[in-house]
Order: C-alpha cells, then structure tokens, then sequence
C-alpha cells in the first residue's frame, strides 16, 4: 500500500483586508456621551484601536466584529446598528456568490475546513450540483483517529486508459510496453481561469503549486515560456491542431491537451508522434457530445475533457448543467463498453470542494480547478481586469511563493472535505465513487418519481 497522501498547510496571511458581509454603523449625532459607553465595554476592544484603511476605504472594525451585537443592544439611544455591506453582496454573480468566494478566501488563508456554528441556513436544492445530496450512511460510525488516522482513504485517481489484457511473453514475462498512464494523487488539476489580472509571478505560483501537490497545471502552450523548463513534468499544455505541436514541447512534458474541438484526424496525429505523451482532447458541453466522445475514443485518445461555460452550464443551452452532461457522456461510454478505455475529466463551474465527489459520483474521474485558484489570491470577481480596468487588490503584484502557499492551502482543505466524504460514505478510493449514483439522491429525480404522477400545472388551469 503507497503511503498516505497528506496536503500540509500553513498560514498564509492576506495582503488586503477582506470585504465582509455586514458592517458597523455608529452614529456620532444624539449621542448621550455616557459615562460608561457601550463601544468602552466591548469584550474583543474593536472599538480601542478603530481606524480606516484610506487606500481600500475599509474600516478595520468591519473586519474585526465578532457579532455579539453587544453594542447595538446595550445604546441607550440606538445609535450603533449592524448592516449589510453592499459592496460585499455586489462581488461575483448568481453561481459565484459572495459566500462562496468568502469561504473560498478562509480555506485558502489557513487550509483548514470552514465551520458554521449557526447551522446552514440556505435551501436543500437548487440549480446544477446542488441539486445532489450525498450518503453519508457511515457517518453515524467513524474512525476513532480521523481521516488522516490508521485508516487509509486514497484519493488518487489514474489518468489513461486500462489495457482491455494483458501480453506475456514465451517465459512467462509480462512483455514491456510503452506507458499508457499516469496516476496523481488527488483527483483535482490545477487549470488556468479565463480572465484575470495575471502576472509571470502568477504562473510561477500555480506551477509550484502543482508541484507541491503532485498533479498538473493546466495552460496555453504560449505561456510555457514564461515557467522554468524545471516544472515541466506538472505542466499540462493546450495545443493547437497543428500535428508539430509536440516538437516545440520542453522536454519532460508527459500530457498536451488539444486547445480546440479538434477533429479525430488530428487527435490520431498527435498520438502518433509520441505514444508515450498522454493526449487530451476537449469536448465542449453542447448537443453531440456524446457521440463527439465515442468517436475520440475509437481514435485512441485516452483523456476527455469536458468543458462547461463558466458557470458550469451548457455553451448551447444554459438550462443543461456540468453534472448533465457528465452524467450523459458516462453513461454512453458505458452502454457501448469503452468506459475504461479512457478517463473523463470535467471543467467549468466548480467553485466548492462538494462540487469534486459529486462531479466523480456522476461519472468523472477527475476535475480542473480554474477560478478557485483565482479567488485563492483575494480575487473579487469583479471582473475589472476584462475591461482594461486595475484590479483592485493588485493580483498580478503578488509573490509566486504567497501564489503557491495560497493555492496549497484551498486544496489542502479541500483534500480533507474529500476525504470526509468519502469516510461517510464508506468508500476508501476515490476510484471506487466514480459513477455511483446510487450513493447519492437526485433532486429533479425524487420530483419526478414523486409527483410525476400527479401531471403538469398548466397557466390558467385551477385546481381542486
């Protein structure tokens, strides 16, 4: 049995004061001036030491309330409330919320899970991969030391396909062959987001980051000048159709991924001129995929990626989900019994370490990991960079070891929620959860089964 694979983090501080989801609003007019004030008997001091970051426009008691409420309670005159930052509920979108992308920035300071005391207070359905809960039958029993005790949970998943047999030759000796997979240590490649305010340093961060973890750095073959020849073995380069593209490869290369939705023609050329190099071809989330899938297959290629828009839905039609179409490329694979012929990957939309096991139990057997590296270094989605526009916590000025620490951290803990999944359900390799849907229950699913009976609603109709 390998050793145990194990993330080690450690903090790594912010180099900006977060936004925060509500502040401090303290009246100075109609104050009584009291002889014992209530901002005098705060338990935490945030009132001592009070100040205003003029360059970021934050005030440090936003960052630093603990939310007793102490305060807005104990004013005689009701002067001191609690309010909603706007500029907080203002980041991101519909998919990458501003919870998520707070959540985000906790796991990547410290690495380690983040815990609500209050409960979960949000909905138990909702569009794409919330629309899955997973088992967690084994939970009522776990292990006496943790995930990372005697117990051994892999997490590694294989990237190739499995030889359909075995060849021996006349004494009995497995006959040698050309390497037709390679195997990481957590099912998670690092892949460079679409936009962003990017520097050299930036890549160099990612690059070490995947070093450190084991696994790949997905980029534009265009960029490999701007990383060391050294990290090479953790690069994985997107390609264009052109069949010399390996030539220009630094040596150590082990993957390439075709940058477009190649032709077959040009995915056979590219495993012709080095067996040995892994290829990928990307198949776009939209209508024919599946058969787009089989037919790159039958060619040979042994990795798919399937990419979704960056909201993790369809290019062709938004109502159809990441979860969707893995589900349906899976499922194809599997009926015609090419499955193991090859390893399916997915992108676009996950922004949580819950989208990784249930991205698996659908089908996939690993995942690229974009924006989430992006919001690892203090990225507020604002998406100013995309207009020219300065971002506004200077990304691209940050150091390549802060990038990497950061980058560790976010997949460190989200590493462990893997692992603690995966201990609830009783399931010890990560290989193992690919495609068991029945491990999991399916909204739209239970819907249909339990009220498909009772028709549809249709406008204008009444009921009795």
């Amino acid at each position: 049995m390998p050793s145990k694979y194990v993330i080690h983090t450690e903090p790594v501080p912010r180099r900006f004061r977060p936004l925060i989801q509500s502040g401090i609003i303290a009246w100075e007019e109609g104050c009584l001036k009291c002889a014992v004030c209530v901002k005098k008997k705060c338990v935490y001091g945030v009132y001592d030491h009070r100040g205003l970051d003029a360059r970021q426009m934050v005030e440090s008691i936003d960052n630093e309330c603990m939310n007793c409420l102490r305060c807005v309670q104990g004013c005689p005159n009701e002067l001191i409330h609690k309010s909603v930052n706007p500029e907080f509920m203002a980041m991101g979108d519909e998919h990458w919320t501003p919870n998520i992308i707070a959540s985000l920035w906790a796991q990547s300071d410290s690495g380690k899970i983040p815990v609500s005391g209050a409960g979960y207070p949000g909905p138990f359905s909702g569009p794409g991969f919330d629309a899955i809960w997973t088992d967690m039958s084994e939970i009522v029993r776990p292990t006496r030391d943790g995930i990372h005790g005697r117990e051994y949970i892999s997490t590694a998943i294989d990237l190739g396909k499995t030889p359909p047999y075995l060849v021996f030759d006349s004494e009995g000796g497995l006959e040698a062959s050309k390497p037709s997979l390679l195997d990481i240590p957590l099912p998670i490649i690092l892949k460079i987001p679409g936009f962003g305010a990017m520097s050299e340093k930036t890549l160099l961060g990612w690059a070490e980051a995947a070093k450190r973890l084991g696994t790949f750095f997905s980029l534009p073959m265009e960029m490999l000048g701007k990383i060391p020849e050294a990290y090479a073995p953790w690069l994985l380069p997107s390609i264009f159709s052109d069949a010399d593209g390996l030539k220009g490869l630094p040596s150590g290369i082990r993957m390439v991924e075709l940058a477009f939705d190649d032709g077959v023609d040009v995915a056979k050329r590219l495993i012709d001129l080095d067996p040995a190099v892994l290829v990928s071809a990307r198949v776009s989330l939209a209508e024919g995929m599946e058969e787009r899938a089989q037919q790159l297959v039958a060619s040979g290629v042994s990795v798919i990626h399937l990419e979704a828009g960056f909201q993790g839905r369809g290019f062709d039609d938004p109502a159809k989900f990441l979860k969707d179409g893995i589900r349906s490329v899976h499922q194809k694979l599997v009926d015609i019994g090419i499955r193991d012929n090859v390893t399916l990957l997915a992108s676009g939309g996950i922004s949580m370490a819950e989208h990784v096991p249930k991205a698996i139990i659908c089908g996939a057997d690993g995942v690229f990991v974009d924006f989430p590296m992006l919001i690892a270094m203090e990225c507020r989605m604002c998406r100013r960079c995309e207009k020219g526009l300065s971002c506004p916590v200077d990304i691209q000025d940050a150091s390549s070891e802060w990038t990497a620490g950061r980058v560790v951290n976010l997949t460190g803990a989200w590493h462990n929620q893997l692992l603690e999944v995966m201990g609830a359900m009783g399931i010890r390799d990560a290989r193992r959860l690919r495609g068991e849907v029945g491990r999991a229950m399916f909204f739209d699913q239970l819907d249909r089964e339990t009220f498909g009976a009772m028709g549809t609603v249709e406008e204008d109709c009444e009921l009795e």
